[in-house]
């Protein structure tokens, strides 16, 4: 893959997956965990989310037109799911789990949230892997190809980066200061999915 090419690549994913304006959104999921499990949660979400996209850049177009799914069916899929998070963000009932251990609860917690909107529909949404299969397209050599998950990997680290010093913002904002960020961030969030679902009926609907 040429050098111009690859840097588009690279800028176009870093546009789509938007670390800086993942970090708020990460302080609010993962408030009142451990410094530790919070280090976990961006772990976890950037390897999903890595591995998601990866495998879009090598078989996404394959699949999705043997399933049948078209891009605005995705969209309107992840916008539904992610207002639910939203909802319980503004609520304030994100971190509940009865009858659970401490441990049992924030490890659930982790895998959940990992998951569960940060790897997909937040870093590894419609756009960004729209955008990988468009570029994986273009890049028809294997030698392209693996460059072009070298790139996803290198946004992925960038977007670890990131979540690791949100942490510093957190304990800087202080307990207060994130109760009211994550009721604030879920109002957008559910924006946001409102958002998600509108673009992916205009896209079905016709013209």
């Amino acid at each position: 893959m040429p050098l111009d090419s690859l840097l588009s690549a690279f800028v176009t994913l870093l546009v789509v997956v938007d670390p800086i304006g993942l970090a708020p959104i990460f302080v609010a999921l993962t408030h009142g965990l451990p410094q530790t499990a919070r280090r976990r949660v961006g772990v976890r979400a950037c390897l999903i989310a890595g591995a998601i996209l990866a495998g879009a850049a090598m078989i996404g177009d394959l699949l999705l037109r043997r399933l049948g799914i078209t891009p605005a069916a995705f969209q309107i899929a992840g916008g539904l799911l992610l207002f639910t998070i939203a909802a319980e963000m503004v609520y304030g009932n994100r971190t509940e789990h009865q009858s659970k251990t401490a441990e049992q609860a924030i490890e659930e917690h982790v895998r959940y949230v990992a998951a569960f909107p940060l790897a997909i529909p937040l870093m590894a949404g419609p756009g960004a892997i729209a955008a990988t299969v468009l570029l994986a397209s273009a890049a028809r050599a294997p030698v392209a190809l693996a460059a072009l998950i070298g790139v996803v990997g290198a946004v992925c680290g960038i977007t670890l980066a990131v979540f690791y010093f949100a942490n510093q913002v957190a304990r800087f904002v202080g307990v207060t200061g994130n109760i009211v960020l994550a009721r604030l961030l879920g109002i957008i969030l559910a924006a946001l999915a409102v958002q998600y679902v509108i673009d992916g009926v205009r896209a079905v609907l016709p013209a």
